[in-house]
This record gives structure tokens, C-alpha cells and sequence, in this order.
């Protein structure tokens, strides 16, 4: 009977490994895939792939041990060789290779030049092959950097006492409403994917005080444009017993500050892969909406067309106004038309016009939505009336108020529009995995 005790530690070597300079003149033995293969007469250049980067390979006729015509771009291996320092190389060291053993060979051609800096083909075409693609060494390092702002995310609130949960997609109603719902048939009752998580997160305050969760919302949008699509990654919080809305944009200007400090710690490499340069987020300026527009009108003798809502050439101007006046990367509009809220958003007491909530540009582009909810069952009942709004598919939600509620609010954060600015991309489909929009269900 065999028993298995833990995790197996592996006889081949992680790039960290290789780099940390303490094997050099040492025979080691690393796996990966062949990125690319460089002839140069009697020696060759072969580069592989590992998670962590590239390591560069020196193949010598004579001096290995293996017939270098049967080695492929692609091809897994495990190979074996003398380590040795050159400067030239990535990370300053190379393999001197002896032998090679081949562990799976490609059967055709890579379709992309993948070893290129920057692939040079259209986005389309690196949509369509994505999981070839993203084995570009620039195009994988942006997830890199994804992942470290869900990290950051999670870590952050973690220290601030928040709980992970996890929400259902398909509910009977949406927490937002309107049109922009994708329905389904749910065993021959109607359902609809979730806009968000904004209603079982409100619920679960009254359990856990504050909540978070990163998980994908949908929306039915009609939009083919380079900042929408129709699921994306939602980073939602939600905590109770705040003083004021800014609470929630304080918390949110923490997280950013703890990302930001993580990110230039442990994901330099990523960062200098990409160009990315970090914002700044020592302070983040907040206007109100109606000012903001102001603002904007006045110093770029733009008209005001829609008082009730930001044009994204408006969020754009904005985003610049701050940049050339304060030197911002962000700026928080806060105090958005309560028509163009959702009817758990809270009114300004002082005028009910506006509400209590926020949006948060970065370089001009929205990248999360926030402020404090309706806490008071009565409230939340007649604002639902005055919307002509049903309570059907409410019951469960409405009873969470009925008896009892904190003041609260929260956040939804945009992950891949986050991303796409941090890097410098003019399209959000650039940082999404595998992108749904109006054309794309593939792959």
C-alpha cells in the first residue's frame, strides 16, 4: 500500500533556483519549453520557457549529448548541462547543454512568432489562437500583473477584516435592473445571469460586517467598444457600519496604495516587461459630478449635453483636467444623478437629486463604482414604489432590511479595465483571458 505525505519535492530545478548563484560550474537538470532556437554554426541558442522567465541553453556540436535536428520550437523537454555566468544571458547565467530528453513534440508549426518582444499581429489573430499567444513572454506578463492585483485585493481586505464569499450567478432577479439582462430558462423558470454581486453582498453584511468577492458579472450591452465587455471580473467589497460614503473610497485608495507597494516589490520583472509606471496614490483628489462637468466645460470649452450621466469623452477630460492641475492618476466623482443609480443607492439628505455614491477614474477611465446603500426597510420599499419597480424575486433581500441593517456601502472594481490602464493598452480585450463581447464566444 503506498501513502502519499505531502508535496514531492522535484529533482529538476525552478528558474529561482538557477538564478539564486549558488550552483555555478554545477551539472543541474530543469525542464521547460523550447521557446525558440537560435543556429549559429556549430553552436545554437536554445531558450526555454518556464514559468518564472527564460533561461538560455547553449547546444555545442561535440560537447552535447543529443541530436540537436530532433529538438522543435515547442517541444517539452528536460534538459541537463553545466550552469555557467554570462552576462549576455537573461538573468546573467547560462546552460551549457549535455543531454536532452524530448517529453512531448508539437505536431505542426507555431502559428505566431512568439519568441518576437511584441507579436506584431492583430488582435484579432491573438484572439483567436489565445493560449498560443499568451505564451509571448509580454503578452503573459500582463496576466502576471492581474494576478497581482487580485492578490493585492485579497490580502488588503483580509488585513482589514473583511470575508471572502462566493454568490450565485443565476438569480431570479438582477441587482441592477433595466434591460441589459442575459435571461435564461431555468428548469421552465425564468432566470437572469447576474449583473453583479451587489444584492447577496449587501445580505451578508448583516452577517459578516464586511465582505468582498472576486468573481465574473455579466451585462447584456450592446457596446462594441475598446472599454466594454459582456462578462468581465468583478472586485466587489461591501462593509457596514461606515460614518460616510468616503469611507468606502478610503478603503479603496488603501488598497490601491498596498497594490501598488506590492506590485513594485514582487512584480518588477512583469512591470519593466510591460512599461508599465505605477500610479501615484498618495492622495486621490474627489469632485462632485455636477462640478466635475464644470470644470471640464470651462477649461476645454466642451458644452454640457447630458446633465445626468458622464460621456466617456467627458470621463477622459476629466481624468486629463486632474492630471495637468494636480498631477492625479485618479480622481473620484462622487454625488452621481440618482436617476442614474440603482434603487438601493442612498440619496444626499441634503439634496435627493444626487446620491451618496462614486465613480473612480483612472486616465480618464471608469474603473469602479461605488457608495453607501439604503440601510432602512421603509426607505428601500418606497424607493423600489417610486420606481414602479416589483418586489417579486425580492422577498429574501427586502427581509434582510426588514429586520435590520447596518449603515453600509461598497465597491465594484473592473479588473481587466484596472489592468488595461496600469499597462498602457488601448483595449480591455488586450487584458481579458478569453474576452465575450457582442462577436466572441471562442475560444
Amino acid at each position: 500500500m503506498d501513502f502519499i505525505s505531502g508535496v514531492k519535492k522535484a529533482e529538476t530545478l525552478e528558474l529561482s533556483e538557477i538564478l539564486d548563484g549558488t550552483r555555478t560550474g554545477q551539472r543541474v537538470r530543469v525542464n521547460g519549453a523550447v521557446h525558440t532556437i537560435r543556429h549559429m554554426g556549430d553552436v545554437a541558442f536554445v531558450i526555454l520557457r518556464k514559468r518564472e522567465g527564460l533561461l538560455q541553453c547553449v547546444y555545442e556540436e561535440g560537447a552535447a549529448e543529443f541530436d540537436l535536428k530532433k529538438l522543435k520550437e515547442a517541444a517539452a523537454v528536460e534538459a541537463e548541462g553545466v550552469l555557467q555566468d554570462e552576462e549576455r544571458a537573461p538573468g546573467g547565467v547560462e546552460l551549457r547543454l549535455k543531454t536532452v530528453r524530448i517529453l512531448s513534440l508539437p505536431d505542426a508549426p507555431l502559428p505566431l512568432p512568439i519568441a518576437k518582444w511584441k507579436l506584431g499581429t492583430s488582435l484579432e489573430a491573438k484572439l483567436n489562437m489565445r493560449s498560443i499567444a499568451l505564451r509571448n513572454i509580454r503578452e503573459r506578463a500582463k496576466f502576471k500583473l492581474q494576478e497581482g492585483i487580485v492578490r493585492g485585493f485579497r490580502d488588503f481586505l483580509y488585513a482589514q477584516g473583511f470575508t471572502e464569499i462566493h454568490t450565485p450567478k443565476i438569480g431570479a432577479k438582477s441587482a441592477e435592473g433595466g434591460s441589459n439582462m442575459f435571461r435564461l430558462d431555468y428548469f421552465h423558470r425564468p432566470a437572469v445571469l447576474q449583473q453583479s454581486p451587489q444584492l447577496y453582498k449587501q445580505m451578508m453584511v448583516g452577517v459578516f460586517d464586511r465582505v468582498f468577492e472576486t468573481a465574473p458579472v455579466f451585462r447584456a450591452e450592446k457596446h462594441n467598444t475598446r472599454r466594454h465587455l459582456n462578462e468581465y471580473t468583478s472586485l466587489d467589497l461591501e462593509m457596514g457600519y461606515i460614518e460616510s460614503f468616503e469611507d468606502i473610497m478610503a478603503m479603496e485608495t488603501g488598497f490601491l496604495q498596498y497594490t501598488m507597494e506590492l506590485l513594485a516589490r514582487e512584480y518588477a520583472k512583469e512591470l519593466d516587461i510591460c512599461g508599465a509606471v505605477l500610479p501615484k496614490t498618495e492622495q486621490i483628489p474627489a469632485v462632485r459630478f455636477d462640478r466635475a462637468k464644470e470644470l471640464v466645460s470651462e477649461k476645454y470649452g466642451r458644452n454640457i449635453r447630458n446633465p445626468f450621466d458622464l460621456e466617456p469623452e467627458e470621463e477622459g477630460l476629466i481624468g486629463r483636467y486632474f492630471q495637468e492641475e494636480y498631477g492625479a492618476d485618479f480622481v473620484f466623482v462622487t454625488h452621481y444623478p440618482s436617476k442614474k443609480r440603482p434603487f438601493y443607492a442612498m440619496d444626499d439628505p441634503q439634496d435627493p437629486r444626487y446620491t451618496l455614491s462614486f465613480d473612480l477614474l483612472y486616465h480618464g477611465l471608469e474603473i469602479t463604482t461605488g457608495g453607501q446603500r439604503i440601510h432602512d426597510y421603509r426607505t428601500l420599499a418606497q424607493k423600489l414604489a417610486a420606481r414602479g419597480m416589483s418586489e417579486e424575486g425580492l422577498e429574501q433581500y427586502l427581509d434582510t432590511f426588514r429586520y435590520g441593517m447596518p449603515p453600509h456601502g461598497g465597491l465594484g472594481i473592473g479588473l481587466e479595465r484596472l489592468t488595461m490602464q496600469l499597462i498602457g493598452e488601448d483595449n480591455v480585450r488586450e487584458t481579458t483571458l478569453y474576452p465575450r463581447d457582442l462577436s466572441r464566444l471562442e475560444p
